[in-house]
């Protein structure tokens, strides 16, 4: 009798579930930053974002209800937080089931959650996500503290965020996952472009997870395949391996499906007559993005279009092979046209970010050309416009990531006339030496395309010789104040192409007081010293 009644309640359950239109939220949060007594963090936001673009692709999750916030304070969580629960709210009144999932990658320290200089405690946190709205509730929580070249990222045991299943606290319906246990650190890593839980926890969404081969992900399938391969990728490094948590309490409701990777009917299929092994996609920037491992059947890893590299390690070699994916279509993996690679040509190459943010030289040749913001010299103009040739050395990051400091000289030179109503026009040759510091910020370093803008101050010394030597020659020195701004653009690795504008303050003031100005615009080449 006990099981007929829990075969009716099952199924009544089901029923339900299927009566009732299931409508997610979402709450996604970067936060590089975590004020006084800690370090920048490198891939918290694009954690952030990763999660963010998987759950709207697979994860049924609508652009309007998926809320990202990098780089964001405590208030503007809370404030998040309570316009997805008055959506919530009108979504139950509608007779729609509804499921809010939190995710959160950054600093914790002494028990909060660190957003730049505000704090959000973690107790208040798990009170509100324990009293929510929603019939289910998901936090996912990369809670971080930053290292050297593997950052170390983590509450260390003061106070700890485990968060256990407990009837008596009205926990139903509450599932929360942490990157590590309370006593451990959590690390992130160059070579993947990302924390080690939350890169695991992203490519088991995509379908690496997928243990039945379903084409669906649960909840159950993607904790698993995260503790897996988050503890074998940190067991060696020198923070120690850091084990996920994963608390819950679904009675009634079964395991929940996080992506349906069929529905979206887009990546890349490893077929069951590929061989076995662990399949690596690897991206254009040479990181890898998704990994699966293939025993007898099939596997289906969901990626956005794109040109991908395939590899499959063996002992004494690599198998190598391209894979496009296009606009709604599934790749066929065919690894018997794969080719046969050293591991010295191995494609990953990670993110090299950490590089990027750190201190380092570089060295620029330019060209430019200076236009002053004067009448012509033929009609009392004082200074001549000319083109300038120079190099530049700047000390990147150099007290704060994106802030760098720059030192230049230069060159130019032209011919012009001087001359009045009663001199007539006298030629002379005109040359510019200047000697100059800049002081700019770079946002967004790791991308291809990068913009700038700061202040530069320049020491001009021009001088004026006359064809006539019976003139005596003219050299007029001044420090120039300016503002200035550019765009670079990653060619390689360590070379760029620059393109620069500058606006300058000019004082004359030796036989009349006169305010001009000048500019110059012009290109770079720029080689950076990185490891």
């Amino acid at each position: 009798m006990r099981h007929a009644l829990l075969f009716v309640c099952v199924l009544s359950t089901a029923a339900l579930a299927q009566s009732a239109p299931t409508r997610r939220f979402g709450l996604f949060v970067g936060q590089n930053e975590g004020g006084e007594g800690t370090k920048t963090l490198l891939y918290a936001r694009d954690d952030a974002r990763r999660l963010h673009d998987i759950f709207q692709r697979l994860g049924g999750l609508k652009s309007e209800d998926a809320l990202l916030l990098l780089d964001q304070n405590a208030d503007d969580v809370n404030n998040a937080l309570t316009e997805l629960e008055k959506r919530i709210n009108a979504a139950k009144a509608r007779g729609e089931r509804t499921t809010l999932l939190f995710y959160y990658s950054g600093h914790a320290k002494d028990g909060s959650l660190r957003l730049g200089d505000t704090k959000l405690p973690m107790e208040s946190l798990k009170a509100r996500l324990t009293s929510g709205p929603a019939d289910m509730r998901v936090a996912v929580l990369d809670a971080c503290r930053s290292g050297t070249v593997t950052r170390t990222k983590g509450a260390r045991r003061a106070p700890a965020f485990e968060v256990e299943t407990d009837a008596t606290r009205q926990a139903k319906g509450l599932v929360i996952l942490t990157s590590s246990a309370s006593d451990e650190d959590s690390q992130e890593s160059d070579l993947i472009g990302a924390s080690y839980f939350s890169y695991h926890l992203a490519t088991g969404l995509l379908g690496s997870a997928d243990s039945i081969a379903d084409g669906r992900v649960t909840l159950n399938e993607a904790y698993a395949w995260a503790y897996e391969r988050t503890v074998a990728s940190t067991a060696d490094s020198a923070a120690g391996p850091q084990h996920p948590t994963f608390s819950f309490d679904l009675a009634g409701n079964g395991d929940l499906v996080l992506t349906d990777i069929l529905k979206r009917r887009e990546g890349v299929l490893i077929p069951r007559e590929a061989p076995a092994g662990t399949y690596f996609i690897i991206d254009s920037r040479g990181v890898v993005v998704a990994e699966a491992v293939k025993a007898d059947d099939q596997r289906l890893i969901a990626l956005s279009p794109g040109s991908y590299v395939a590899k499959r390690r063996l002992p004494d070699r690599l198998r190598i092979g391209k894979v496009e994916i296009t606009s709604g279509q599934i790749t066929t993996l065919d690894e018997a046209r794969f080719d046969n690679k050293k591991f010295s040509d191995d494609p990953v190459k990670g993110t090299g970010i950490s590089a990027t943010w750190s201190r380092h030289w570089s060295l620029s040749v330019s060209g430019h050309y200076q236009a002053v913001f004067d009448r012509p010299t033929a009609s009392g103009g004082l200074f001549p416009s000319a083109p300038l040739l120079g190099a530049e050395a700047t000390l990147h990051n150099f007290f704060g990531r994106g802030f760098a400091l720059a030192i230049d000289g230069g060159y130019g030179w032209t011919s012009s006339t001087v001359g009045g109503s009663l001199i007539g026009s006298i030629p002379y040759d005109y040359s510019l030496i200047t000697f100059g510091a800049s002081l700019f910020y770079e946002w967004n370093q790791e991308n291809r395309f990068i913009p700038y803008a700061g202040v530069h101050i320049s020491f001009n010394i021009m001088n004026r010789v006359f064809e006539d030597q019976a003139l005596a020659n003219q050299t007029y020195s001044i420090f120039t104040p300016g503002i200035a701004g550019g765009l670079k653009v990653r060619i390689s690795k360590s070379i760029s192409i620059v393109a620069r504008a500058r606006v300058h303050y000019l004082l004359y003031n030796v036989d009349e007081t006169r305010s001009l100005g000048s500019a110059d615009f012009g290109a770079l080449l720029d080689y950076e010293f990185r490891d």
